[in-house]
């Protein structure tokens, strides 16, 4: 097997489809309230509850006996020793790690979750043994929101009810029930264990210990000739297993199956797209990142067009746009939808605006490729363009908190107390990067927005020249080569925010049309380059700045308020890549060096924190660790998309410059040379 990175920095993921996952470290030791083996969102992708936490395994050999796993404890202590024991550990297609144990034993253990019942399979398999060996697993039980902790309490039920080769146990009201299920043995013995330590929350600054129940114990004897040992974990509605026959032939054909849909998914690249594809009600949506995060309408837009739109899944690119044009309201988009059914909350102006992007791009492939028309009806069609229509008609008349078209052409947006745009940060009632006014980014995707709508409504063609050449007039620096963050600042006429962040490289990269172009978008392409780029991504802020923070580290006040001062966004390598090949003419040999620059570094970071996926955010100074979410939609979206669209080798169809008037496809990406 494929030897990775084993320590209790690095993780796995496993996802369900449906919003639920297991996860954990190579290591074996949990560090997070989220690592778990059974975690399944109870109204998809929302209302997620960690029902089992994890194990203790032990082996008894002739020699001895010894762990398979390892715990943390308080204050700092780490029992029993199993990850010394660790071998190797491979993530694909599934966490498989080997155990080497002192006396000569090898056992591996594999464990995956069944897509279509949200199910978690963990075998273990003796492949070396001087005669026959015991092993047992001790669970360790919850039952508790995700975001919370769990702490000894006299209202947890061990009352364990068996059922062939099922045992289930109901430990609140309210919670799923938890059924497991072997071909071993099982003896009931309820116990408390105490003082979880979670190293990554006390990192974070919050509360970092729990207590969890164990029921009892399960046992096999195995050899190297015999079956593995089986143990499946599911939540309501559980399946019964008359015996351990048919328990060992539901997991062959479940290992079976869900090996044959991995494969056909292509690469591990594809195989991690896929875990953010989950369920809302009867369609689809995008979560924006495990562990912590649900479906985010700002996340799913923009990590949708790699996810999605470059690797081919059109049909589901199709379906979550559909789902979410449902949910138009005044013209927005919610950016969030609450984990236990509250209002959605539509705090975001950039949200809609990239759906729209996003639609255009979809419609462009629809249009060129007749082979693919089948992934859209004419009433899919109508209802996308509705949204689209409903958007910009929304924004340009005014919506919530202050977005509108002013008389420039350009979109002014926020009041105070909100945070609209995706660089926006508050603690407290203290606003650490207020961006009212007229942001640079949103002017980018506004003008990308606008150019959909005029594909389907003409009256949108006299607004593209306004806004090019207000944005240009209003935003552009000389002196410095760069662009404004913010004009009209505070929606106060020719005021301006030079401040040297990243959103002004929307301008020339990242989405299908460039506002910027020629020698300026040159200039703003290497000032980004030599001021923000690193490995991981660009940096939030220039290091020229007072404000500017190395390392994203303390307690979550410290952390909210540095989130935008420097921290590193890996999404926002795709936006400068796009831009930095377009400045050097789209060539063939730009492409060629623009993938071994700037995306070799992103590729090895794909082994190093979350495997198979890129991280939320890193810190700005080297050694550029990674933090926030190991798992993010948006970053391995952009990263998928430099990979499979904007760095291809092989020629694209003629790209050409798009007129002010967008009679262009709008999907169809501009570089315009100086």
């Amino acid at each position: 097997m494929a030897s990775m990175p084993i320590d209790d920095r690095t993780e796995w993921l496993e996802t369900d489809g449906r919003g639920g996952f297991a996860s954990g470290t190579t290591a074996g030791v949990r560090t997070r309230r989220y690592h778990a083996l059974l975690l399944p969102a109870t109204t998809p992708p929302t209302g997620r509850m960690v029902l089992v936490n994890g194990v203790d395994a032990f082996v008894d050999t002739p020699g001895g006996t010894f762990a398979l796993s390892t715990q943390r404890y308080l204050p700092d202590v780490l029992h029993p020793d199993g990850a010394s024991h660790i071998a190797s550990f491979a993530a694909e297609p599934w966490p498989t790690w080997e155990f080497s144990l002192p006396d000569g034993t090898r056992v591996t253990q594999e464990l995956f979750l069944e897509r279509q019942s949200g199910a978690c399979w963990i075998a273990w398999n003796v492949t070396s043994a001087n005669g026959e060996v015991s092993l047992r697993v001790r669970p360790f039980l919850s039952g508790r929101d995700y975001h919370s902790m769990h702490h000894e309490n006299a209202a947890f039920r061990f009352d364990a009810e068996s059922c062939g080769a099922a045992v289930t146990l109901r430990p609140y009201d309210g919670v799923p029930a938890v059924t497991f299920a072997s071909n071993g043995t099982y003896q009931h013995d309820a116990q408390w264990y105490r003082n979880f330590l979670y190293m990554a929350e006390r990192e974070r600054g919050l509360d970092d210990s729990e207590d969890l129940a164990s029921p009892g114990l399960f046992a096999w004897r195995l050899s190297a000739e015999s079956p593995p040992a089986v143990l499946t974990i599911r939540h309501d509605p559980t399946q019964a297993f008359a015996n351990t026959r048919d328990l060992v032939g539901a997991f062959g054909a479940a290992r079976a199956t869900e090996r044959s849909r991995r494969d056909a998914l292509g690469t591990p690249l594809d195989r991690a797209a896929d875990a953010y594809l989950v369920q809302r009600g009867s369609g689809k949506t995008l979560v924006a990142g495990y562990p912590w995060f649900t479906d985010w309408g700002r996340d799913t837009f923009i990590a949708l067009r790699g996810l999605c739109l470059a690797t081919g899944r059109l049909a589901e690119a199709r379906n979550i746009l559909i789902e979410w044009a449902g949910a138009v309201s005044e013209g927005m988009l919610p950016n969030r939808f609450s984990d236990r059914g509250e209002q959605p909350e539509f705090n975001s102006v950039d949200a809609s605006l990239w759906y729209v992007v996003a639609v255009g791009e979809l419609l462009a492939i629809a249009s060129e490729d007749a082979t693919r028309r089948d992934h859209l009806t004419p009433g899919q069609r109508e209802v996308l363009v509705s949204a689209v229509q409903s958007i910009v008609s929304g924004y340009a008349a005014g919506t919530r908190y202050g977005i509108r078209m002013d008389t420039d052409g350009l979109l002014a947006a926020g009041v105070h107390g909100q945070q609209l745009t995706w660089m926006d940060a508050r603690v407290g009632e203290r606003e650490i990067t207020p961006r009212i006014g007229k942001p640079v980014e949103i002017q980018a995707l506004w003008y990308n927005a606008v150019a959909v709508a005029a594909t389907v409504d003409e009256r949108w063609h006299e607004v593209l020249p306004r806004i090019r050449a207000a944005f240009s007039e209003r935003f552009w620096n000389e002196s410095t080569g760069t662009l404004a963050d913010v004009v009209d600042v505070d929606h106060v006429r020719d005021t301006r925010d030079d401040t040297m962040r990243p959103n002004q490289i929307l301008s020339v990269g990242g989405l299908p049309l460039s506002l910027i172009y020629g020698a300026r978008a040159r200039r703003i392409v290497d000032a980004v380059e030599r001021e923000l780029l690193t490995p991981t991504g660009l940096r939030s802020l220039t290091p020229r700045d007072p404000a500017y923070a190395g390392q994203y580290t303390g307690n979550s006040q410290v952390r909210d308020a540095i989130y935008h001062q420097g921290t590193v966004w890996p999404w926002l390598l795709g936006p400068f890549v796009d831009g930095w090949v377009r400045t050097r003419g789209n060539t063939k040999t730009a492409r060629r060096q623009a993938r071994e620059q700037f995306l070799g570094p992103l590729t090895d970071h794909l082994g190093t924190a979350g495997l198979g996926h890129i991280s939320e955010i890193a810190d700005a100074d080297a050694p550029f660790t990674p933090r926030g979410c190991p798992f993010q939609a948006w970053s391995l979206g952009e990263y998928l998309r430099l990979d499979r669209l904007v760095l291809r080798v092989e020629p694209n169809r003629a790209r050409r410059r798009t007129s002010d008037k967008a009679t262009s496809v709008p999907g169809a990406r501009t570089v315009e040379l100086a």
